[in-house]
This record gives C-alpha cells, sequence and structure tokens, in this order.
C-alpha cells in the first residue's frame, strides 16, 4: 500500500503504461512523502465498452476510466485533492484519457492493513509532517 488502480478501456501500449505507473509513483511518493517502494500501481484494461457513466440525466452511458487509490488514513482531503489532480494529468498526458471522463476514488487503511515483507511488515501509521 499505497495501491493505485486505473480501471480504462484499452488496450494502451505496454511502454505508456510503464511510463504512466513511474510517473504515478514518482508524484505520489514526492506529494504523499511515502516510501516509492511501497507503492503499488495496477492500469486493468477493460476492454471496449468496459466502464461506463451516465453523464448526463437522460443519455445513454458513455465510456469512462476509473481510478481507485487505496491509502494510509490522515492525509487533509486538500492534500488528496491535489494529488488525485496530478495524477490524472498523468492519465491525460500519457494514455490520452479524457479529464471529464476520469472519476478518482479513495480507500483510506490503518497502517496495520498494509504488509510488505520486503520493507519489515506493517506500514506505519501516517503522521502530519512524515518525510
Amino acid at each position: 500500500m499505497p495501491y493505485l488502480q486505473l480501471d480504462v478501456a484499452g488496450p494502451h501500449p505496454w511502454a505508456d503504461k510503464r511510463r504512466l505507473a513511474r510517473r504515478m509513483s514518482e508524484t505520489y511518493a514526492a506529494m504523499m512523502s511515502v516510501d516509492v517502494r511501497r507503492i503499488s500501481v495496477a492500469i486493468r484494461e477493460l476492454g471496449e465498452g468496459g466502464v461506463w457513466r451516465v453523464v448526463e440525466a437522460g443519455t445513454d452511458p458513455v465510456p469512462v476510466s476509473v481510478m481507485m487509490l487505496d491509502v494510509r488514513r490522515g492525509r487533509p482531503p486538500e492534500l488528496r485533492m491535489e494529488v488525485a489532480k496530478a495524477l490524472c494529468a498523468h492519465c491525460v498526458k500519457i494514455l490520452g484519457l479524457e479529464e471529464d471522463r476520469l472519476n478518482v476514488e479513495f480507500t483510506q487503511h490503518s497502517g496495520d492493513e498494509m504488509y510488505h515483507p520486503a520493507l519489515g511488515g506493517y506500514s506505519p501509521e501516517w503522521e502530519p509532517g512524515e518525510s
């Protein structure tokens, strides 16, 4: 954890997905003050028609993308919004996603819900001012 998950229509080139995963990881680590080695990124290509949303009442659903961010509890809402905006910008620039068709949802966890064997076990609880 954190686990950054992006559901998109696909396919997208492997190199673009790798570049997006790197940019998302670097941005998240810098903005949320977390060790980049704790971050996992999933880019799930659900194919044409894999994710839908009605964007205006009375109209047919349109294809969209959804980003789910499983993170440690405690970050202020303003910081989470800035992270969401930055990660969305990477998705728009690298994969060509439409910003108004991309939603971000956060799921917050305590540190003991995130186990990293390579980093010694559970994640520490987040503390303001953490670096």
